[in-house]
């Protein structure tokens, strides 16, 4: 029995042990997106998580926009992205980067390229209900949800806001979000959220991709917070959303 009970304690210790290593979960819900009509490409993200932004969402204009989330490997944000720059797909890409790594089963990711083309991994030990949906130009993705109805809601939502006219991508993830939320979303509650849309001089004064890069790192209500601040970027910079640019890549055939 004593020997019985020391084995059991050692096989607890190491459990204990292997999670802290990874560091607490990031439950996620994220959309990463494609718009063929500008070139654009997004995340959108919200998690009961503190400021997901600085840790979820990645993208570079030309190439792609990756969502890496629970128990998040951060390093699969800017390898993803090289990964692309090297033309490799996304299908390519979640392999190259889950296949050398030895808690993939705890990861999940999202990525879509400047092709249109999409893909998802959702590991076997992501808590539930964790899971994924593909589609044309995007990928949704989520872990510790109320249901499979989350993710499902947020890709038909993505679908139907971006056939309405006078709406750009960063309209589309947001009424992702939003429906998201409606159908559940995140099933401990709500902290943070982020949006990211990069455009080839985009940023402010032309610097850089950064065409909208809004975070709400902790509130009640994250994702109303975050179409708040979009409300007032539009409003700010008017003219950059009123600007439609074409793609960076025209002759290029999207898929």
């Amino acid at each position: 029995m004593h020997r019985l009970a020391l084995v059991l304690s050692v096989f607890i210790c190491v459990i204990r042990v292997s999670t802290q290593a990874a560091g607490p979960p990031i439950a996620t819900f994220s959309i990463v997106a494609f718009d063929p009509a500008t070139g654009e490409l997004g995340v959108a993200v919200q998690s009961k998580f503190f400021s997901a932004g600085s840790v979820v969402p990645w993208a570079k204009a030309g190439l792609g926009a990756v969502a890496t989330q629970s128990w998040a490997n951060i390093e699969y944000g800017p390898d993803g992205l090289a990964l692309l720059a090297k033309g490799k797909s996304p299908a390519e890409v979640v392999k190259a980067l889950t296949a050398p790594d030895a808690r993939r089963e705890f990861r999940q990711l999202g990525i879509v390229d400047a092709k249109g083309r999409a893909a998802s991994f959702t590991g076997k030990h992501c808590m539930d209900w964790a899971g994924h949906v593909t589609g044309k130009h995007f990928a949704a993705q989520g872990n510790i949800l109320a249901s499979e109805e989350v993710v499902k809601e947020m890709a038909a939502a993505f679908e139907k806001a971006r056939k309405q006219p006078k709406t750009e991508l960063a309209d589309w993830l947001m009424a992702a979000l939003e429906a998201a939320q409606a159908a559940g979303g995140d099933k401990r509650g709500r902290q943070s959220a982020a949006l990211l849309v990069v455009r080839e001089k985009g940023s402010y004064g032309a610097a850089n991709d950064r065409y909208i890069d809004l975070r709400v790192a902790d509130h009640k209500t994250p994702i109303k917070e975050l179409g708040r601040l979009l409300k007032l970027h539009k409003s700010f910079f008017r003219s950059r959303h009123l600007a439609r640019p074409k793609p960076l890549l025209p002759k290029q055939k999207q898929e």
